[in-house]
């Protein structure tokens, strides 16, 4: 499945609580200038029609009738059916709105809705870090493949998703891939999101520096204190990302025993993964005990640090051998180690989650054409 060089057209929308951009995708490229206007969150008739504008523009710019319109949207939403839920940051969408048939029905195109999280592991999936791992263990010479994948994406909240051998994995009830409500390893009274996200590395930096809790800094800020870049409380700022580092582990360690394959990260919190990613290996290939105190490991599988060059030459070679076929002269080659790779979006977040749209938009149509 590739649309690289697909000469179909699909709108795509980035919503936001804030802003709403507009724009519109060809063979995985953006083929015209996104618009963007505001959300208009708290109106929703002007908010619908703000939505039915925006594409109705982006249409004009075309030489062609758009086979498609899909983009992804904030939950709680019903993603199948395309009818939004109570959404915290567009108050107006309050007991369902029919937005996906409502945009069928002025356009006259199928659409798609889904999450972000879903749509960012699709597009790394299809062409970004499960192709890239593959192809770098081909060249290698090695004959393990990778078809499953789990993106995730730390930004304001914690999201996820995931794709099983090209095909988006969504759930019966559209709630596939919701690991941002794994209970907390370090709050084990809360849910992960609360120690995976924008808010939680300022909280945990305000907890170990008192006297900073009143400054107004970003991640950023907090992640240039701990690199050494700017004056701060460097002990607090590693710690912040220390923390962020052991959660995701925990969150991913309950994923990876239940859905086997690579991790994808992505978000805006994805680039401080020099502070956080080896903290999140450690934990992934820590312990767990047994009620008798003996330890076991917390997960069946090794985990590395693609972004570390040993660790993704151990990821490569394995632990190969050549071993005997009972009753025969002939041996075949054995590979010993259960192993995931995790490494960070090659596609950027942004451009995942466009691509992810287009070819989930496309592999729909496709499919219900050869019905």
């Amino acid at each position: 499945m590739d649309f690289s060089n697909d000469k179909r057209v699909v709108l795509t929308l980035d919503g936001g609580g804030t802003n709403f951009v507009f724009s519109a995708i060809q063979g995985n490229r953006e083929i015209v200038k996104p618009l963007t206007y505001p959300s208009n969150g708290h109106d929703l008739p002007l908010c619908l029609e703000t939505i039915i504008n925006g594409f109705r523009e982006i249409s004009q710019q075309l030489d062609t009738k758009p086979e498609a319109i899909s983009f992804a949207f904030p939950g709680p939403t019903d993603y199948p059916n395309g009818i939004i839920g109570d959404l915290e940051n567009l108050p107006a969408f309050r007991g369902g709105v029919a937005l996906g048939p409502m945009l069928e029905e002025v356009f006259q195109v199928p659409v798609f809705i889904n999450n972000d999280g879903d749509l960012f592991a699709y597009g790394e999936a299809i062409s970004g870090f499960l192709p890239m791992v593959n192809q770098m263990l081909r060249k290698a010479g090695s004959t393990r493949q990778y078809k499953n994948l789990i993106g995730i994406t730390l930004g304001t909240g914690f999201g996820a998703g995931l794709v099983r051998n090209k095909e988006l994995i969504l759930g019966d009830n559209g709630a596939a891939g919701e690991i941002w409500v794994v209970r907390s390893k370090l709050h084990p009274h809360s849910f992960s999101e609360e120690c995976v996200s924008i808010r939680a590395v300022k909280r945990v930096y305000g907890e170990h520096c008192p006297d900073c809790a009143a400054q107004e800094l970003t991640p950023k800020d907090i992640f240039e204190i701990a690199s050494g870049q700017r004056t701060g409380h460097q002990n607090a700022a590693r710690e912040a990302f220390r923390q962020l580092g052991e959660s995701i582990g925990e969150a991913l360690a309950s994923a990876l025993t239940l859905f086997d394959g690579l991790v994808v990260i992505g978000g805006g919190l994805a680039n401080a993964w020099p502070l956080f990613l080896p903290e999140t290996i450690r934990e992934l290939n820590g312990t767990i005990e047994k009620l008798d105190g003996r330890k076991i490991g917390r997960l069946e599988i090794s985990a590395f640090n693609l972004e570390d060059q040993n660790e993704t030459q151990q990821f490569i070679a394995g632990k190969v051998s050549r071993i005997k076929v009972p009753f025969s002269e002939k041996t075949i080659l054995y590979d010993a180690m259960k192993r995931t790779g995790i490494g960070i979006s090659k596609l950027g977040t942004s451009k995942a989650v466009a691509v992810g749209a287009y070819a989930f938009a496309l592999n729909e149509v496709d499919k219900n054409q050869a019905k």
